[in-house]
């Protein structure tokens, strides 16, 4: 078993009491494989970047859960056929985590590389200011 996180952008003209009952029958296909689900978030309505299928808005998901490579797949097969599912993405958390860690990673060896290079800016405009002197 593997950890995971799903997200779903589901069509916004569906009711959003509607949204929970109907991810809890596509999360049925985890539940069934042995799998569990540990946190189902719903963000509500929320703006698209980009406009799909003629529609600025989406209702937004985002499910926790533990389960099988095959039972996720599964899952995934299923909301791609739900016609109220506009995307999905599912992720094993083990890689969402490590790739953020390797972003902030390169982001603090950014910020050390531009702090060295300030020092050095500062320690040759001080310097040249005493030599001008």
């Amino acid at each position: 078993m593997h950890q995971y996180e799903l997200m779903v952008i589901l069509d916004p003209e569906i009711d959003e009491r509607t949204v929970a009952p109907s991810l809890d029958k596509f999360l049925g296909v985890i539940r069934n494989d042995g799998g569990t689900i540990e946190n189902v978030d719903i963000w509500g309505r929320r703006r698209l970047a980009y406009e799909i299928n003629k529609k600025n808005e989406g209702i937004y998901a985002v499910v926790n859960f533990s389960a099988t490579p095959a039972a996720t797949q599964e899952l995934d097969r299923q909301l791609k056929l739900s016609e109220a599912v506009m995307r999905t993405k599912v992720l094993r958390t083990e890689e969402a985590v490590a790739r953020a860690a390797s972003i902030e990673a390169e982001n603090a060896a950014r910020a050390e590389a531009k702090a060295a290079r300030a020092t050095v800016a500062a320690g040759k405009a001080a310097a040249a200011a005493k030599a001008a002197e």
